[in-house]
């Protein structure tokens, strides 16, 4: 039923945005106007709660549990884990905005200052820092978290409704449940198909910057179709060897990049810029995230930090989901410093290399970089590499990261759609993870065609005001269950230590009456050492 009815829906959305995308773009747009200026502040709590508590579970008292049993093992080494979080957590985004959004946020930046100063340029850092580090991270925890200790340490189903069970008992089973489960297949299946879409025009971009060939709707539909059959192919092969060798391949080519451009383009001002952007990050963290604008007109903050929030939150399920899968047996302590520091500041630095290269071209070198991402964001990152030595060569190189990241991404999300709609099964069948690649690359098809994409992408970003709801009760049935698991752990310590306590009473007292007196044993006789063995020190 789940699977059907949130077929139907997609389906029906689909169509509406093939034949009157302008009618679907006007009403989600309506919608999300609504959302971010009635429920902004929601959103900016929601975001840093998650954070705080994310940071709660790590540190405090339920660190040690593991999500599975106590006996229970890592799946992956640390450096395939690092890098299945990373390819399908954000990659793709690290690549497309890296250049993109500081010098977006140079020109126009937040606050209200004055764009084109070295402010503005400080200013545009440290809000980067912020829009892909802690926050989007902790997001991703909190439901990763949930999914893999309710999945692996309480043998549930890994279904988004299951982490409900210590709130609604057997009703996770009924409507509610189902509701839930509908409302997490349709947000990822819609973030995964603008995704496609969003991810195919960069592609696009990218081959018209290297190759001169014209951008067309023809060329796009040429990409996914290719695009598709390469994902198809790696989703069959299952999670070893699929995803965790593409993952690592995407990790290896991404350091090589970033190494690339921070030593042949301006190192000691991109040093410079990590350094005191990080800091003025860390400083500011609390501030930049609570900030509104109620006594002034700026939508800064309602077009940049709310609509990422949202954003983040509509790609919990798929993100979390697949996070959730490939964690059993690490600890919580560990998951979350994994999930939460590792990426963040991995983004940080990508984005101190690539932002600060792309303002230092068009601060100091007059490259016009900033016209050119206000004209089109998509060649951003290959105009920026045109301006260093071998441009062309790197430029090919991060063509290939894309679209590796891209293939690695959708790849998951099959991964992912098809445990949703195989009510949980870790293994869902190459059949249903087909199904829902091929349904996916042909919503991307028909919406880029229709000119409907952006208005998908509104509607999904939509979804996100229900979901933090239903990301709150997780929060709620996850710490429920966490404590009382401790409670009942305490219990059983205190058992055994009274077991061990009557134990000791009765051999004590056993000793007592045969001896008459309770004496300690004898130290056992050391055998002579040899006047030929040297003493020890």
């Amino acid at each position: 039923m789940v699977f059907v009815v949130a077929l139907t829906i997609i389906i029906a959305f689909v169509l509406w945005g093939a034949f009157f995308p302008e009618q679907l773009g006007n009403s989600a747009q309506i919608a999300l106007d609504f959302s971010t200026e009635k429920f902004g502040w929601f959103y900016l709590l929601t975001a840093f709660g998650f954070l705080v508590f994310a940071l709660y579970l790590a540190f405090g008292r339920f660190g040690r549990i593991k999500l599975g049993k106590d006996e229970d093992e890592p799946e992956y080494s640390t450096t395939s884990w690092f890098a299945m979080l990373f390819s399908a957590g954000m990659g793709i985004g690290l690549v497309f905005w890296g250049v993109a959004e500081p010098v977006s946020h140079y020109i126009d930046p937040p606050e209200e200052l004055e764009g084109g100063t070295a402010l503005a340029a400080r200013i545009s850092m440290r809000y980067s820092f912020f829009h892909w580090g802690l926050h989007p991270w902790a997001i991703y925890s909190v439901i990763a978290l949930s999914l893999a200790y309710f999945q692996f340490r309480k043998g549930y189903k890994g279904l988004i409704s299951s982490t409900f069970v210590p709130l609604l008992g057997e009703r996770v089973n009924g409507p509610i449940g189902k509701t839930i489960d509908v409302l997490a297949i349709i947000a990822t299946t819609f973030g995964v198909a603008t995704s496609l879409g969003l991810g195919t025009l960069q592609i696009a971009g990218g081959i018209e910057q290297i190759f001169g060939y014209q951008s067309s709707t023809f060329m796009m539909v040429i990409i996914i179709v290719i695009v598709t059959v390469l994902y198809l192919g790696s989703s069959t092969t299952g999670l070893d060897r699929g995803i965790r060798i593409l993952s690592n391949a995407n990790l290896v080519i991404a350091v090589l990049l970033l190494l690339f451009v921070l030593f042949v383009g301006p190192t000691s001002f991109i040093f410079d810029t990590f350094t005191v952007t990080l800091g003025g990050y860390m400083q500011n963290l609390v501030q930049m995230s609570l900030r509104m604008t109620p006594f002034s007109d700026s939508t800064w903050v309602a077009a940049w930090t709310l609509f990422y929030w949202a954003w983040w939150i509509s790609w919990a399920p798929f993100v979390g989901t697949f996070i959730a899968r490939v964690s059993k047996g690490r600890t919580i302590r560990e998951f979350v410093l994994g999930v939460l520091l590792v990426p963040s500041l991995f983004g940080c630095l990508w984005f101190a290399v690539f932002g600060g290269a792309g303002i230092y071209s068009e601060r100091y070198q007059n490259s016009g970089l900033a016209d050119a991402v206000q004209n089109d964001v998509t060649s951003a990152l290959f105009l920026m590499l045109q301006n260093l030595p071998m441009g062309i060569i790197v430029s090919f190189l991060a063509l290939m990261l894309i679209a590796m990241f891209f293939i690695t991404s959708a790849d998951s999300a099959t991964f992912v759609l098809g445990m949703l709609s195989s009510n949980g099964d870790l293994h869902p069948s190459g059949k249903i993870k087909v199904t829902w690649g091929i349904v996916q690359s042909s919503i991307a098809i028909v919406l880029l065609v229709s000119g409907g994409l952006s208005a998908l992408q509104t509607a999904s970003i939509v979804v996100a005001l229900p979901f933090a709801i239903i990301m709150i009760g997780m929060c709620v049935s996850l710490h429920k269950a966490l404590s009382e698991e401790h409670r009942e752990s305490r219990k059983r310590d205190k058992r055994m230590l009274a077991e061990y306590k009557s134990i000791f009473d009765a051999a004590k007292e056993q000793q007592l009456k045969e001896n008459g007196t309770l004496k300690a044993p004898k130290a056992p006789k050391l055998p002579k050492a040899s006047k030929n063995t040297q003493k020890p020190d």
